[in-house]
């Protein structure tokens, strides 16, 4: 189980108020998915770090603009961009990304959203949903921090950032550099 003084070294960007806000969803999350080694826990931690700038943002900064019109992502219909920019600690993007996580959390993220990014919960799960979808697990077991920045962004977009992260993840968590 991460304590609050654990998330703060793994992220210490982060106000107090979003380590009390995230931390039992994070945890949750975590037992939920496998995220059950300190290894597995930075290399999650260290991408949720990047993603939401430090717990700070649950809903993509850019306008999504840069998504329209993505049919690799689902984003097919006009707006499609703009209302499936990233949402949640791990930034979902796309329709097609929704709408899978709507069918396995049995709620309406397609029509709604917002409530990835405005419910803790919603957010850190999505993290663990996405982590587990692409079998992230392996990958942090082979210490490959690079092969999951590609698998959550598609590309190295950060990577010079998640890597920073990850190194002060692995310090707080206490698996080495």
């Amino acid at each position: 189980m991460l304590t609050a003084p654990q998330l703060h070294a793994a992220m210490p960007y982060a106000t107090q108020a979003n380590i009390n806000r995230f931390l039992g969803p994070l945890n949750a999350t975590m037992e939920k998915h496998g995220i059950n080694t300190p290894m597995r826990q930075a290399q999650f931690l260290a991408q949720v770090a990047h993603e939401s700038g430090s717990l700070r943002y649950t809903e993509e900064i850019a306008s999504g603009s840069a998504y329209e019109g993505r049919k690799d992502l689902g984003n097919i219909h006009p707006g499609d961009g703009e209302k499936y920019k990233g949402h949640g600690l791990i930034q979902l993007t796309g329709l097609d990304n929704h709408r899978k996580f709507s069918q396995y959390m049995g709620v309406d993220f397609v029509t709604h959203p917002e409530l990835i990014a405005t419910n803790p919960i919603y957010a850190a799960e999505v993290a663990g949903w996405f982590w587990s979808e692409h079998n992230l697990n392996a990958l942090a077991d082979a210490d490959n921090g690079h092969g999951i920045s590609v698998a959550v962004n598609g590309g190295d977009n950060g990577l010079n950032d998640r890597m920073a992260a990850l190194l002060i993840c692995k310090d707080a968590l206490g698996c080495g550099t």
